[in-house]
Parts: structure tokens; C-alpha cells; sequence
């Protein structure tokens, strides 16, 4: 397709020449084309990107995180070689956290491979210069891990992976689509019926209009990242706004400079993402062997990390930004800010107890 054009206008031609395009089609063209997408040219993070992430939140996201990835390693009797793996590292600030807390277990940094999962080539070199005395390595698939475990942190990562939708209708299950109405790109449905039985038994018993999502591709990276990691051992720390069990609704969204926006419109400049089925995901790793701990949401599992403590400590150091400092816990753990809205979800080797969690 002529690189001239802009990816709307690509889009665009791809619809006028082939029919309407799935929403899964869609999000991967806006995200992930492999030069206008939105991960592949775009700096989204922080006050001058498209939003704000826990890590630039504050350090003390990625310490707690750091202490938690320390007792599974020593739980894993402190092997002497282990991958350390993040999917989606942005700009290398959460690992940078991590590993300046998680480096003071004697024994820990020798240890560690660091292995980094990025699309981003901007990012890339900002990890690169942050995490450079890590001697990280990038992944290009999932099979690139050392001997010994794998532990895996990936933060607001999932959720930016395609989902497909579907509606409820008399006669079955319709996939949403993107195509034209009035010359505009708009959702419609496919004329192609899903038979109910064909759908989980989760939505089996939905009104009439309720809609499905799915991510196949979420369920596809934790499958090859689950396959691993239960022949060689550790564990999978996902944070993200999601839920727990299967349920219908409509949570695609679009955002750009920090407000919401519409998902059809500046395709390759807005982030578009989705919440993340947690249920499926841990049904996932389940069927190869691993354990999966209940769902906690991110005020939970920081709080149980001891994040009012460490907040405690890191104002009596710094006094003048201790109200800063207080803010800052307040957004990542409060129930009507980042508290409620992100989950938690970890797979791990049997017998391992990850702090965090409830028993």
C-alpha cells in the first residue's frame, strides 16, 4: 500500500476494496502497523503523551513490585540464574525501580537475565540508556528465555492487545465491525450469524443486544509465556484494568492528550485499549499446570506490599515532599482513582505463596 498515505487513509482504502474490517483488525492497524501505528511511532507516556502510567506516578510503584519479585526469587531457593522478563517497559522507569530495590537481595543481580519485550523503537532506546548496566536483551517472540525461571511483569500491557466484539442478536451472535455509513468510518454488524452455542457459557444466557469481547491475542501471549514458564519455573505479574470472570459489556476506548476520544477518528494517534479479561487469562495458565492467586485490586496489593509505610519513610527523608509524596500513594491506591480501576493477577509455580495476595 503507498507509504504516502496516511494509515486513515489506508484504512480506508482497505474497507472500500475489501468490506468491512473486524474491531480486532481495526485496533491492530491503529496500534501496531508496522510504520503509522500508534506503539510504532508514537511517545505516549507521561504529561506530554496520551496518558500517565503507575511508574511515573511514583517510585514507590516499582520498589513494592521490586520487593514482591525478591520473595518469589527466594521462595525459588535464590536460583543462580533467572529471566527477568516485562512486557511493554516504556520507558525502562518501572524495571529502573525494580531493580534498584530488588538489586540490594544479596545474590539478585548476579542472577538476573534481563529480558525486555518493546515495539517501540523511541522507547527502546530510552530503556537502553536507563537500564544499560542491566545489559538487557530485547525479545522478538517468546522462546528467547535463559535457563532457570522466568519472572514476568507486565504492566498496562495486555489491555492494548486487539479484542474482537459481538453482539446478541434474535438469531445469534454478530461480530462488530468497522466499516462506512454516510461515507464516514462507523461500527456495524456482520450479516453472519454465531450460533449461541458456539460462545461461552459465561454469556450463554445474555439479553438480547449485550456485547462480547475477546482477546485472542492476550490468550495467545499468556498461553507461550505460561508454557514456559511451567517447565522452567516462576511466575506472571499482570497489572491492568480488567475483571474477573467473563461478563458482556462494551470497554473499548480511545484515548488522546489525556482526555477520551473517539476510537474511529485519528486512527494512529489515539491509544486505543480494552479491559482485560482476567478470567480467561487464568484459565489459561491453569490448563498448563499453574496456580493462579484471586484477583486483588492495586490498592489491595500495594497496601499488603506496604506502600503506607514505605510512604511514611520516603516523606521523613524527603519533608519538603512529603505532601507530594502522600498524593502520589493516594492516586495508586485509592478507590475512586487507580486503586479500584487496575487489578492484579499473578500465575505462578505450585507452591509458591507471591506476596500481595490473600491466601
Amino acid at each position: 500500500m503507498n507509504s504516502t498515505l496516511t494509515l486513515a487513509q489506508q484504512i480506508d482504502l482497505q474497507i472500500t476494496a475489501g468490506g468491512p474490517i473486524s474491531v480486532a483488525t481495526y485496533m491492530g492497524l491503529c496500534l501496531t502497523h508496522p510504520t503509522k501505528g500508534y506503539y510504532k511511532v508514537a511517545d505516549p507516556l507521561g504529561a506530554k503523551g496520551d496518558f500517565v502510567t503507575a511508574p511515573e506516578i511514583s517510585q514507590m510503584f516499582g520498589e513494592l513490585i521490586g520487593f514482591h519479585l525478591v520473595s518469589v526469587w527466594q521462595q525459588m531457593d535464590e536460583p543462580k540464574n533467572f529471566n527477568l522478563v516485562e512486557l511493554g517497559p516504556g520507558r525502562g522507569t518501572l524495571m529502573a525501580d525494580i531493580l534498584r530495590v530488588a538489586c540490594r537481595a544479596p545474590g539478585f543481580r548476579d542472577a538476573l537475565k534481563l529480558k525486555l519485550f518493546e515495539t517501540n523503537p523511541a522507547l527502546t532506546v530510552e530503556q537502553r540508556n536507563r537500564l544499560e548496566s542491566y545489559e538487557p536483551q530485547w525479545l522478538e517472540n517468546f522462546e528467547q528465555f535463559d535457563e532457570g525461571p522466568i519472572l514476568v511483569v507486565a504492566n498496562e500491557f495486555f489491555d492494548a492487545l486487539p479484542i474482537r466484539q459481538f453482539v446478541k442478536k434474535d438469531d445469534g451472535w454478530h461480530e462488530r465491525q468497522v466499516g462506512f455509513i454516510d461515507g464516514k468510518r462507523a461500527f456495524g454488524l456482520s450479516p453472519t450469524p454465531i450460533p449461541n452455542e458456539t460462545m461461552p457459557s459465561a454469556v450463554a444466557n445474555a439479553e438480547t443486544d449485550s456485547m462480547f469481547e475477546v482477546c485472542f491475542a492476550g490468550g495467545e501471549v499468556m498461553s507461550r509465556l505460561a508454557k514456559v514458564v511451567a517447565k522452567q519455573g516462576g511466575s506472571i505479574l499482570a497489572i491492568d484494568y480488567g475483571y474477573a470472570r467473563t461478563q458482556t459489556g462494551d470497554t473499548l476506548q480511545g484515548v488522546r492528550n489525556h482526555a477520551y476520544a473517539d476510537v474511529l477518528e485519528n486512527p494512529g494517534e489515539t491509544d486505543l485499549s480494552a479491559h482485560v479479561d482476567f478470567g480467561a487469562l487464568a484459565a489459561v495458565t491453569q490448563e498448563v499446570g499453574l496456580a493462579a492467586q484471586p484477583l486483588a485490586t492495586q490498592g489491595e496489593f500495594l497496601t499488603r506490599l506496604g506502600i503506607a509505610e514505605r510512604a511514611n519513610a520516603l516523606s521523613g527523608a524527603n519533608p519538603g515532599s512529603a505532601e507530594d509524596i502522600r498524593t502520589a500513594r493516594d492516586r495508586l491506591v485509592g478507590k475512586d482513582q487507580m486503586g479500584d480501576l487496575f487489578k492484579v493477577f499473578c500465575a505462578h509455580s505450585p507452591g509458591l505463596t507471591p506476596p500481595g495476595f490473600t491466601a
